[in-house]
């Protein structure tokens, strides 16, 4: 298949996708091949992992440096985390001594959400977008992330602008994230014109051939689409291609579920241009890698190499968190971890595998694909499921808080507020909201959810004058049941955060970030769980065993250096759905 993606690439391209699709080795890949044909070009990544210095094997950093290997090919790394925190002093230095220290630990907890590094990155983009200079200088500029919509939408409301901030420095607290915006507005108004301009700008939407990466790559292109960013490509990448001779159950398996995902693809994206790109055998690492990555001569990848440890090494299997939660009886069990990583469906095996030796089982779910009203259709005794509607539930908040905190604002300043409200924090906040209604039966018997609230929602909702905090407090119009959540939840006898992730480098890196973040707000995680492992599925086929070797060194890792408790649960034949697939996940026979 073509790689449309890179036909006629204009001056700039984004690649955009969630963490562990291959957004940054594409956009080191792309880079590489531009600069290869003679074009001056500059690649510019905000991965968190920052793994472009080990992809070309040398320092790079916050400045624009030479790439010692590849001729014509510049780059430069913006770290998000520190883009924030210079974000966040810009906004409080100047006011620190003038203001009591809780309004001003309240308003750097506003400030350090994901939404606030969005913009911070945005920032930083927008200085390359509009830097006359580098548009002389470089034919292409390549970016390993793209700007979320609800991001752009803030930029271009006229009310985060206006004086109306400067009128109600207690709102600027409230609507978070513009006030430390160095530029000014018509420099964000021309970045968002050059990514809406399709001779300027391409968007290359990164998947993988699975139903809820797809389903989420569906809903950027129409969010970027309604903003004017219609140039986008979908490159759909490590597609497992049959080999010759393949009797492996496990790759059978697999592909027949990708055929699935990629014959169901959502409706807006089949009238996207298309590349597929092939699972490859070897790390992306090194630029010759990185030339193979989009080499369309179908690699035959010499197999001599695979090292000689393709096994993962002996973890305890879920069966032992299991043990280990059913002598407490009781209590509040939350999987935690970044979309696509498998939490849902670990809840949902550990409730099943907690029913089944006898326990009362509470399982709630806020997955919006309901996965869990049809995987346990087959209801067994001890075992309630309920459902929280996200999309609902942040409605029904947002309401609240228009209604209320929005009364007293001007059109503008009600815009602003309302764009606020539908970032992806608010959302946390509203979930986390309905949950807490059920949080308190945990005292009688088990409760599991399969999200939990971040350090950060804790932290705002647990900081004096904070309007999340006045909000949430009016919705429940009691002090006593909103107090307790922080509290249990800090308590390891009332509960247990398990951080679900993968054994690939960036699911690491974020399910560390969240580990972090928890941590901010004294919760220990009680244990991890390395999910979907196919080291530990033992393939046999030569490129899966290939793969699975570069699981083993990020799983020493997480145990290593980051987890207490651990579990490791291969990769499934089938979709573990339904009672008897969700039972043999968890160890039962």
């Amino acid at each position: 298949m073509a790689m449309s993606f890179l036909t006629d690439i204009p001056q700039f391209i984004f690649f955009t996708g969630k963490g562990g699709v291959g957004k940054t080795s594409l956009a080191c890949a792309t880079a590489v091949r531009l600069a290869d044909s003679g074009k001056r070009t500059l690649l510019v990544s905000t991965d968190p992992a920052s793994n472009v210095g080990q992809v070309f094997n040398q320092q790079i950093g916050h400045r624009i440096v030479a790439v010692e290997q590849v001729s014509g090919l510049d780059a430069m790394e913006v770290d998000p985390l520190a883009a924030a925190q210079a974000y966040r002093d810009r906004v409080l230095n100047p006011v620190r001594d003038q203001m009591p220290a809780d309004v001003v630990s309240s308003i750097e907890e506003q400030l350090s959400g994901s939404c606030t590094t969005e913009i911070a990155a945005f920032d930083e983009f927008t200085a390359l977008l509009t830097s006359e200079a580098l548009r002389e200088k470089y034919q292409h500029i390549v970016f390993d992330t793209a700007p979320t919509g609800h991001t752009i939408r803030m930029l271009e409301l006229p009310g985060a602008w206006s004086g109306y901030l400067d009128a109600n420095p207690d709102a600027a607290a409230n609507l978070g994230p513009l006030v430390g915006l160095e530029k000014q507005q018509h420099q964000y108004a021309n970045a968002v014109t050059v990514l809406a301009d399709e001779n300027l700008t391409r968007l290359v939407l990164v998947a993988r051939a699975q139903t809820s990466t797809l389903k989420e790559v569906s809903h950027t292109h129409d969010e970027l689409s309604q903003l004017g960013l219609k140039h986008q490509h979908l490159a759909i990448n490590g597609v497992l291609t049959p080999q010759p001779d393949e009797h492996d159950p496990l790759a059978q398996s697999i592909l027949t579920r990708e055929e699935k995902a990629l014959a169901a693809m959502p409706e807006n994206l089949l009238q996207l241009p298309q590349t597929r790109l092939p699972l490859k055998s070897f790390n992306l690492v090194g630029v010759n890698a990185l030339r193979a990555l989009l080499n369309p001569i179908d690699e035959q990848p010499s197999y001599t190499d695979i090292p000689a440890q393709t096994t993962a090494p002996a973890l305890p299997p879920l069966s032992t968190l299991v043990e280990e939660l059913s002598l407490s009886g009781k209590g509040l069990v939350m999987t935690m971890g970044k979309g696509g990583v498998g939490k849902t469906t670990l809840a949902a095996s550990l409730a099943v595998a907690l029913a089944s030796r006898g326990h009362n089982v509470h399982l709630t779910t806020s997955d919006p694909a309901a996965h869990l009203s049809y995987t346990l259709a087959d209801a067994m005794p001890g075992l309630t499921v309920s459902r929280i509607d996200p999309k609902a539930e942040t409605e029904r908040y947002r309401r609240f808080v228009m209604d209320n905190q929005g009364k007293d604002l001007d059109d503008a300043g009600r815009a602003v507020l309302e764009e606020d409200l539908r970032s992806p924090c608010t959302e946390e906040i509203a979930v986390f909201q309905a949950f807490s209604r059920i949080i308190k039966e945990a005292d009688d018997h088990f409760v599991i959810m399969d999200t939990a609230p971040t350090g950060h929602t804790l932290l705002l909702l647990d900081a004096s004058g904070n309007y999340h905090k006045e909000m949430v407090r009016q919705m429940g119009n009691t002090e006593e049941r909103y107090l307790t959540p922080m509290m249990q939840l800090q308590d390891p006898e009332k509960t247990k955060v398990i951080i679900v992730t993968l054994a690939e480098t960036t699911p690491m890196l974020e399910a560390v970030n969240l580990q972090n973040d928890l941590r901010r707000a004294a919760i220990e995680p009680w244990a991890w769980i390395i999910n979907n492992s196919l080291s530990a599925a033992q393939p046999s086929s030569p490129l899966l065993k290939a793969r699975a070797s570069r699981e083993i060194p990020i799983i020493q890792e997480i145990q290593n250096e980051h987890a207490r408790r651990i579990a490791l649960t291969p990769l499934q034949p089938e979709e573990p759905v339904g009672i008897e697939r969700l039972k043999k996940l968890s160890g039962i026979n």
